[in-house]
């Protein structure tokens, strides 16, 4: 069994069903995914469109239908004799079902670590117990789990052979089949994959992106992703004045000038491209202010974790405002040197992340852990 509960899980879940496949063709893989872990061969019993919530409040909110997912698990793994089961990412939800997994005598492993360095090292105690194996895709996670005689392995990022294998389109192959502006260059503005969180941000980012279309002749373009509505902009904004592109992310990243972009594994990808960018995270009032009191790092961007420095201005909360967006694009568009000092900063992630095949290697080991059951 695996276990993705949203967009980044799915991605991860879908090369690793693959090349597990690969290694045993006759493998039966069960779980909550998306629609390309499904493409791969996993049989869905939930889909990450209904696990798409963050945040205390909305985690309350969905307590009955967790509870009644975590007994479905359990009594379809029981059922289907499942001895091994790997939790991608997804740490709320994930840490609290492996506990009930333990008490069957299920093999667990952890495959894109919780961000225990952001939210303390309390749960370490807790992965210790209940984690057989902890696969990870940063370096300096490696060194944080061995310090706590913790079973793990690092594999290098998945990121990595996803850019690799992707087709991409030529910049004018792009230009002429969303109908760009060739006269312009993109303003990419990427609000996240869930809905409550669009809500929050999206408003925001285009009154600050319209702002900077105008002053350094940009076009402006919103990634959409999957399962989100295109409509959904529209609604939230008082302009039109913009393209909403589903899927071509990669080429979006590669040709864009300048990004805003949400808080998530989109820093990172952005960094990959050396886009220089402005992160932004915003969420409800009671979720930030417990957010707050746990967080132990300065830094909430990926990209900026990663190169342990704030490479690109992040803007959190209240200060994730139209006019504080503005100023902080204004001042890296404004100033040429700035600018290609963020570009040289973030050259440096490609090396950090590791060689391709992180998939195969995480394969590998998740197999071996299953025919130690």
């Amino acid at each position: 069994m695996i276990i993705a509960g949203e967009e980044s899980g799915d991605l991860v879940g879908a090369a690793l069903i693959k090349e597990m496949k690969k290694m045993n063709s006759g493998l039966a893989i069960y779980g909550i995914g998306g629609d390309r872990m499904k493409a791969e061969g996993m049989d869905l019993i939930y889909h990450i469109n209904q696990m798409a919530f963050l945040g205390f409040t909305e985690v309350v909110q969905h307590i009955p239908f967790i509870k009644k997912v975590q007994r479905m698990l359990i009594s379809f793994s029981m059922k289907k004799e499942i001895k091994t089961v790997v939790l991608i990412d997804y740490p709320g939800f994930n840490l609290n079902v492996a506990s009930k997994f333990k008490k069957i005598g299920v093999k667990l492993v952890y495959y894109v670590s919780p961000q225990l360095w952001a939210w303390g090292l309390g749960r370490m105690k807790k992965i210790k117990w209940l984690i057989d194996k902890m696969i990870v895709v940063f370096p300096f996670e490696e060194d944080l789990y061995r310090k706590n005689q913790i079973n793990v392995e690092f594999v290098g990022h998945p990121l990595i052979e996803r850019i690799n294998e992707y087709n991409f389109l030529s910049k004018e192959e792009l230009y002429n089949k969303f109908d760009l502006a060739v006269t312009k260059d993109i303003l990419l503005l990427m609000p996240g994959s869930r809905k409550h969180e669009v809500v929050k941000i999206f408003p925001p980012m285009i009154e600050a992106a319209k702002n900077l279309a105008k002053e350094f002749n940009l076009q402006i373009v919103t990634a959409c992703s999957s399962n989100i509505d295109g409509n959904m902009f529209y609604k939230l904004s008082d302009s039109r004045d913009f393209k909403i592109i589903k899927r071509f992310t990669y080429d979006l990243m590669k040709y864009a000038k300048f990004g805003i972009i949400k808080s998530g594994t989109s820093t990172l990808e952005a960094g990959y491209f050396e886009l220089p960018m402005v992160i932004l995270y915003k969420t409800s009032f009671l979720t930030y202010r417990i957010m707050k009191n746990l967080i132990r790092v300065n830094k909430i961007g990926m990209a900026n974790i990663l190169l342990d420095e704030n490479a690109v201005p992040e803007l959190i909360q209240q200060d994730a405002s139209g006019e504080k967006i503005l100023e902080a694009g204004r001042k890296i568009l404004s100033d040429e040197n700035y600018y290609s000092s963020i570009k040289g900063k973030l050259s440096n992630i490609k090396n950090k992340l590791g060689e391709a095949g992180a998939s195969a290697r995480a394969a590998k080991i998740i197999l071996a852990v299953m025919n130690e059951s």
